[in-house]
């Protein structure tokens, strides 16, 4: 049977229909910072990935359309407001294009993960190339303006150690010394200062030009808690006297005029959220001292709270599109429309 023929699995459509919501997102925001940078090197950077990533949304829309799918509505021209000012500069346009294609990175290897036709198979392979090269030149660019700092430098061992004593795990050694963070721990904590760091621009720039009062609260919410995430991580480093390098992450303007719609900023806001419940996660199970991943369990669950209530106000206002649903035996064994 021709791939194009052959049904998509029920996981294929899930991940296909995830992938064209980000997607057709990232395509109306990059058009919108790239009407308004002014940096060649941001401006070719922008220009590439837009261009890309259309062609990305035409590859999901063909599948789908063999499929007989109904395409989703995802982002469109209607989200955007190319008329108003920017609400930020070129530092920041490729600091949150570097922090999306991060997120994009893992989402197409795990969407890889739960596929089967050929063809999409391929798609996903080409997704995660795609982004993966994305955040290597958007690393360079911010590297070579001098703008994002490396994890804090260590000096290399000379030997291989094995933990001898159950204090390890507990994070004192036998003296009630505590043991300073490892490398491991290091890299998770640090990532995730980078990351709020990033997350908190974003939300003070959504906060100030969100429409509605509750979700001009909410961006405020999300930055408090971005805030918050990223004091309790400086002070576990600075605790083994590691200092946590300072980065601008790029400028906010003064503009309280929104270039985006609410609903866009919201679903925005959503794909971080559920980024950093993942990497808080997979930063507790690889920790070896036990005290950092009970701190971590409390910054997950204002996260989780917060992403919660994000959906809420979602739904209430008529901005959250629903994934296709699998059939209601139970009505259609009783004669009901699903």
């Amino acid at each position: 049977m021709d791939t194009a023929r052959k049904p998509i699995a029920s996981s294929e459509l899930a991940t296909l229909w995830i992938a064209y919501q980000k997607k057709t997102m990232m395509v109306q925001v990059t058009k919108h910072f790239l009407a308004k940078s002014q940096d060649p090197g941001a401006i070719k950077l922008l220009q590439d990935f837009h261009e890309e990533e259309k062609r990305c949304v035409d590859d999901i829309k063909q599948i789908l359309e063999q499929g007989s799918v109904a395409i989703p509505i995802g982002f469109t021209e209607n989200d955007v407001n190319h008329d108003v000012g920017p609400l930020f500069d070129d530092i920041y346009h490729i600091s949150y294009l570097r922090m999306m294609a991060k997120i994009a990175t893992g989402l197409h290897a795990l969407h890889m993960t739960m596929t089967y036709r050929k063809d999409i198979l391929e798609l996903y392979k080409n997704f995660t190339v795609f982004a993966e090269e994305t955040y290597i030149k958007t690393s360079q660019y911010l590297l070579e303006k001098g703008v994002l700092p490396k994890s804090p430098a260590v000096t290399p061992p000379k030997q291989v150690e094995f933990a001898k004593e159950k204090d390890y795990r507990a994070g004192f050694k036998p003296m009630g010394q505590r043991r300073s963070l490892n490398t491991i721990e290091v890299a998770y904590l640090y990532q995730g200062i980078e990351a709020n760091i990033t997350g908190m621009k974003l939300m003070t720039g959504f906060s100030q030009v969100a429409q509605e009062r509750e979700v001009k609260d909410y961006f405020i919410r999300g930055k408090n808690i971005s805030k918050d995430i990223i004091n309790t991580f400086s002070k576990m480093l600075l605790d083994s006297d590691i200092v946590v390098p300072a980065t601008s992450g790029g400028r906010i303007t003064d503009s309280t005029m929104s270039p985006f719609s609410d609903k866009l900023m919201m679903y925005n806001t959503s794909i971080l959220t559920s980024f950093g419940l993942g990497s808080n996660a997979l930063g507790t199970s690889f920790s070896l001292r036990k005290d950092l991943p009970l701190k971590m369990a409390k910054v997950a669950k204002n996260v989780y709270d917060f992403a919660t209530d994000g959906g809420d106000l979602m739904i209430k206002y008529g901005w959250a599109e629903e994934p296709p649903q699998m059939e209601d035996r139970t009505a259609l064994a009783e004669g009901e429309k699903t």
